[in-house]
């Protein structure tokens, strides 16, 4: 039986989706900040991809500064409040703090951040003043955390932004890629509207770049580009049966949950196919939206998955079934709609996958979800002159200034990274913002 039912209202898909950082009060949050050792060096801060100044940050809390507080975290990461909800911080600056080795509970060191930075987006605070126009105008392709966060910092050294979107949301992946028990939806359009008017660059919604022409046109119109435009849709498995309906990818069904919420309708029995953190948002997803029966299915053996343990632990929390070290060799259909799946039974050999013969079985299933890696934009990419993409599809950058081959062009998050968290697409976006101001503003 499903520990799940399925959602028919929006108070229902909140209940079965409730927070799993919910946000702290003004007295939790003294509370909180007050068991923080405020440690000469700071493991939680060497832990953060964008290095904000955590002791800082809770001491300013504990003296009831929050606007300091959060004007601390959005100095160094302008996706301040999102990222202490859905950051992975079991294994970032939670996970560094030091009691852990004394086996006691780490400092809320996430839920503190989001109290801080959501104090001040609920009350409109300006925390920044922009400085004159320098003249220079840089635009951005994708409004992810690494574009925004690029937009920010070239806005806080007078640069003109503006971002280039090709939805009708900004954020990318917070939005429209995090599973909605991480933040929701109202949470992070509500950071982006702060963004925009603490730092005022232009979004164009709906407005993708795609063709050579348009590239021409702002390499003619702007005097740099940063590409922050994430990875593309999942990639295919290239077996047997992927044309078949209720086949899909982990990336589209997440964004159409995060998107629909309790109108999606999920069927009784629901296959995952794959061992990473997307592979568990779905499964975990699937549960909490009343599936019957999901089964997390992975070719090789648990400790080869990729996903964090804490999110392996929320799926089978949520009730979803694992099956380990079996392959999918074959989607199954009946009248053009999924029925199943065909697996064939796996052995690890001298370091190598390898299919064992004739172990084949089969799962039934009314929806399978591949989790299984995104393809790359590789295609547009190569529309760009001097750009060089590596084996795996990924943009040749300098990962210390995020220039790349094409001096104007900069890049970051996950197309240049291959696919990280949200954090370090900020921490890049930033960074890259830093040096494109620099080599814009250095006498030639």
């Amino acid at each position: 039986m499903a520990l799940y039912q399925p959602p028919a209202s929006e108070s229902d898909f909140e209940r079965n989706f409730s927070q799993l950082k919910p946000l702290m009060n003004q007295t939790e949050a003294y509370y909180e900040s007050a068991r923080c050792l405020f440690c000469y060096d700071a493991p939680c801060v060497t832990a953060c991809p964008t290095g904000i100044d955590i002791p800082l940050f809770i001491r300013q809390i504990h003296a009831d500064h929050v606007t300091g507080a959060a004007k601390t975290i959005y100095e160094s990461n302008p996706f301040g409040y999102a990222c202490g909800k859905v950051c992975p911080t079991e294994v970032l600056c939670e996970g560094a703090c030091v009691y852990n080795l004394q086996h006691v509970k780490p400092i809320e060191i996430g839920r503190l951040q989001s109290y801080a930075t959501g104090a001040v987006i609920r009350q409109e605070k300006q925390l920044f003043v922009l400085p004159p126009a320098n003249g220079k105008k840089v635009a951005i392709i994708g409004a992810g955390p690494a574009g925004l966060s690029c937009a920010c910092e070239l806005r806080m050294r007078g640069f003109e932004v503006v971002v280039f979107e090709a939805k009708d949301k900004p954020s990318g992946l917070t939005v429209y890629g995090v599973a909605p028990y991480k933040i929701t939806n109202e949470e992070v359009l509500d950071e982006m509207v702060y963004l925009e008017k603490q730092f005022g660059f232009q979004i164009h919604y709906n407005h993708r770049i795609e063709t050579r022409e348009q590239l021409a046109e702002l390499e003619q119109a702007y005097e740099a580009i940063f590409i922050g435009i994430g990875l593309g849709e999942t990639a295919p498995l290239r077996i047997p049966g992927e044309d078949l309906e209720n086949y899909m990818g982990a990336v589209e069904f997440v964004e159409r949950l995060r998107m629909e919420h309790h109108a999606v309708a999920v069927p009784a029995r629901v296959v995952v196919l794959g061992g990473g953190n997307t592979a568990m948002d779905a499964a975990s997803e699937c549960a909490r939206m009343g599936a019957e029966s999901v089964i997390l299915a992975y070719r090789r053996s648990p400790n080869d998955m990729g996903a964090y343990h804490f999110e392996y632990d929320l799926v089978k929390e949520a009730g979803v079934q694992s099956l380990f070290n079996a392959a999918p060799v074959a989607i199954l259909g009946d009248n053009g709609r999924v029925a199943g799946v065909q697996f064939q039974k796996t052995i690890l050999e001298n370091g190598k996958l390898t299919l064992i013969p004739n172990s084949d079985f089969v799962v039934e299933a009314d929806w399978v979800i591949r989790a299984t890696g995104q393809a790359r934009q590789t295609s547009f990419l190569g529309l760009i002159p001097n750009l060089e993409t590596d084996a795996k599809g990924r943009i040749v950058w300098n990962t210390t200034t995020g220039q790349t081959g094409n001096p104007k062009y900069f890049a970051g998050g996950d197309a240049a990274n291959g696919g990280k968290e949200v954090v370090n697409a900020a921490a890049e976006g930033r960074k890259a913002g830093q040096h494109i101001a620099q080599w814009l503003l250095s006498p030639s």
